[in-house]
């Protein structure tokens, strides 16, 4: 890590919190019968899956939107148990870095998420570490669906950096998508790509 860095925001998927997207795709193929190249397209790209994550609109809609889109008769809990099927664990020594690191800078979460998700992470959170939510590791966690704002758009760096009162110079951010990097790096950061979690390791070296 460069000298001068102050301040440290995290991605969360792919960088604390092991993710396997895959996962989720084959639960909502198995559910709906269609193939998986047609689950990809319809749910992950799609204007409702954006606008999910900007928090434009709830949990109930989304839903409802995922079983028109995708021809579901599934329950509430059987919908969200396909959509956080992709969420998987947090190793200790992740939540062990992130202690370490909050003694010496500031340390922050920035993530595109959503309710539905926000609450499956927090409860692995819970049952790993036995703290209340991904919260307690960080300075502020800042959540996309709750700031109506999403990576890589420029806007959402600079409300991070803005509220609290952040230098880009002193910053690094760490992401495991290279667009939400280049997001950043417009805004004035100092970047690091996360191609797998435990690369997090060798940076704080």
């Amino acid at each position: 890590m460069k000298a001068g860095i102050k301040n440290i925001i995290f991605d969360l998927g792919g960088v604390i919190l092991n993710l396997a997207v895959e996962n989720t795709h084959r639960e909502f193929s198995r559910l709906s019968g269609l193939p998986l190249e047609e689950i990809k397209a319809r749910v992950h790209h799609g204007k409702y899956f954006h606008e999910y994550e900007r928090g434009l609109i709830s949990d109930v809609d989304f839903r409802n939107h995922l079983r028109q889109s995708l021809q579901l008769e599934v329950t509430d809990a059987e919908l969200d148990a396909a959509w956080n099927a992709m969420l998987l664990d947090i190793p200790l020594q992740r939540f062990a870095l992130l202690e370490q690191l909050k003694q010496t800078h500031r340390v922050f979460l920035l993530s595109n998420t959503n309710e539905i998700h926000r609450q499956c992470f927090n409860g692995v959170v819970q049952q790993t570490s036995g703290k209340p939510n991904i919260d307690h590791y960080f300075h502020q966690a800042y959540f996309s669906h709750v700031l109506n704002l999403s990576k890589p758009d420029v806007a959402i760096y600079q409300h991070v950096l803005s509220d609290q009162n952040l230098l880009p110079f002193e910053t690094v951010f760490l992401d495991d998508n290279q667009d939400n990097l280049a997001g950043a790096a417009k805004a004035g950061l100092h970047t690091f790509y996360v191609q797998q979690p435990d690369q997090i390791f060798e940076f704080f070296a």
